[in-house]
Protein backbone atom coordinates (compact mmCIF):
# COMPACT_ATOMS: atom_id res chain seq x y z
CA UNK A 1 0.00 0.00 0.00
CA UNK A 2 1.48 3.46 -0.98
CA UNK A 3 0.22 5.41 1.70
CA UNK A 4 0.88 3.74 5.93
CA UNK A 5 -0.92 4.90 8.22
CA UNK A 6 1.86 4.42 10.81
CA UNK A 7 4.00 6.91 9.46
CA UNK A 8 1.63 9.45 8.94
CA UNK A 9 -1.24 10.52 11.39
CA UNK A 10 -2.65 13.07 9.55
CA UNK A 11 -6.23 12.80 9.79
CA UNK A 12 -5.90 12.12 14.08
CA UNK A 13 -4.07 15.61 13.97
CA UNK A 14 -6.53 17.73 11.57
CA UNK A 15 -9.83 16.60 11.68
CA UNK A 16 -12.44 16.54 14.83
CA UNK A 17 -13.65 13.14 15.65
CA UNK A 18 -17.19 13.07 16.16
CA UNK A 19 -19.63 9.47 16.74
CA UNK A 20 -22.58 8.55 18.90
CA UNK A 21 -22.30 8.26 21.98
CA UNK A 22 -23.13 4.57 22.30
CA UNK A 23 -19.87 3.80 20.94
CA UNK A 24 -18.47 4.54 23.78
CA UNK A 25 -17.86 2.48 26.88
CA UNK A 26 -21.18 4.22 28.54
CA UNK A 27 -23.17 1.89 26.41
CA UNK A 28 -22.91 -2.03 27.21
CA UNK A 29 -22.04 -2.49 23.51
CA UNK A 30 -19.61 0.31 22.90
CA UNK A 31 -15.56 0.40 23.20
CA UNK A 32 -14.17 3.90 22.75
CA UNK A 33 -13.25 4.62 26.58
CA UNK A 34 -15.33 6.87 28.20
CA UNK A 35 -13.00 8.95 29.63
CA UNK A 36 -11.54 9.47 26.67
CA UNK A 37 -14.34 11.75 25.44
CA UNK A 38 -16.03 14.71 25.50
CA UNK A 39 -19.91 15.70 25.18
CA UNK A 40 -20.33 18.09 21.79
CA UNK A 41 -24.78 16.73 21.43
CA UNK A 42 -26.61 14.88 23.82
CA UNK A 43 -26.50 12.38 20.98
CA UNK A 44 -22.71 12.57 20.08
CA UNK A 45 -19.14 12.89 21.38
CA UNK A 46 -15.86 13.72 20.00
CA UNK A 47 -12.62 12.31 20.65
CA UNK A 48 -10.66 14.66 23.33
CA UNK A 49 -7.73 16.81 21.96
CA UNK A 50 -10.26 16.83 18.38
CA UNK A 51 -12.02 20.00 19.76
CA UNK A 52 -9.20 22.26 20.05
CA UNK A 53 -6.58 23.51 18.03
CA UNK A 54 -4.61 22.90 16.63
CA UNK A 55 -6.19 19.39 16.56
CA UNK A 56 -4.46 16.21 17.97
CA UNK A 57 -6.18 13.52 19.40
CA UNK A 58 -5.89 12.03 22.66
CA UNK A 59 -5.32 8.81 21.04
CA UNK A 60 -2.94 9.68 18.97
CA UNK A 61 0.87 8.45 19.68
CA UNK A 62 4.13 10.04 18.03
CA UNK A 63 5.38 12.12 15.50
CA UNK A 64 2.80 13.33 12.61
CA UNK A 65 4.06 12.39 9.07
CA UNK A 66 7.14 10.59 11.17
CA UNK A 67 5.87 7.35 12.80
CA UNK A 68 2.41 7.31 14.81
CA UNK A 69 0.19 4.82 16.15
CA UNK A 70 -3.29 5.00 18.13
CA UNK A 71 -3.20 3.85 21.25
CA UNK A 72 -6.95 2.14 21.36
CA UNK A 73 -7.04 1.05 18.29
CA UNK A 74 -9.32 -1.96 18.51
CA UNK A 75 -11.53 0.10 20.30
CA UNK A 76 -11.59 3.17 17.74
CA UNK A 77 -14.44 4.70 16.72
CA UNK A 78 -16.50 4.39 13.47
CA UNK A 79 -15.38 7.47 12.25
CA UNK A 80 -11.64 6.50 12.57
CA UNK A 81 -12.25 3.03 10.92
CA UNK A 82 -14.32 4.84 7.55
CA UNK A 83 -10.93 6.82 6.85
CA UNK A 84 -8.69 4.72 5.08
CA UNK A 85 -5.24 5.07 3.88
CA UNK A 86 -5.14 6.72 0.46
CA UNK A 87 -9.00 7.93 0.12
CA UNK A 88 -10.23 11.55 -0.16
CA UNK A 89 -10.51 12.42 3.41
CA UNK A 90 -6.72 10.58 3.99
CA UNK A 91 -5.55 13.18 1.04
CA UNK A 92 -7.43 16.26 2.77
CA UNK A 93 -5.77 15.68 5.99
CA UNK A 94 -2.48 15.27 4.45
CA UNK A 95 -3.30 18.70 3.01
CA UNK A 96 -4.09 20.11 5.84
CA UNK A 97 -1.01 18.84 7.69
CA UNK A 98 1.49 19.79 4.89
CA UNK A 99 2.43 16.29 3.98
CA UNK A 100 3.33 15.29 0.67
CA UNK A 101 0.18 14.29 -1.02
CA UNK A 102 2.08 11.65 -3.13
CA UNK A 103 2.18 8.46 -2.07
CA UNK A 104 6.15 6.82 -1.66
CA UNK A 105 6.51 3.30 -2.56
Amino acid sequence: MPYDCQSCGACCAVFRVSFYWSETTLHPDGTVPRELVTPVSPWHVAMNGTLQSPVRCACLSGEVGQAVSCTIYPQRSSTCRECEAGDATCLRARELAGLPLQATV
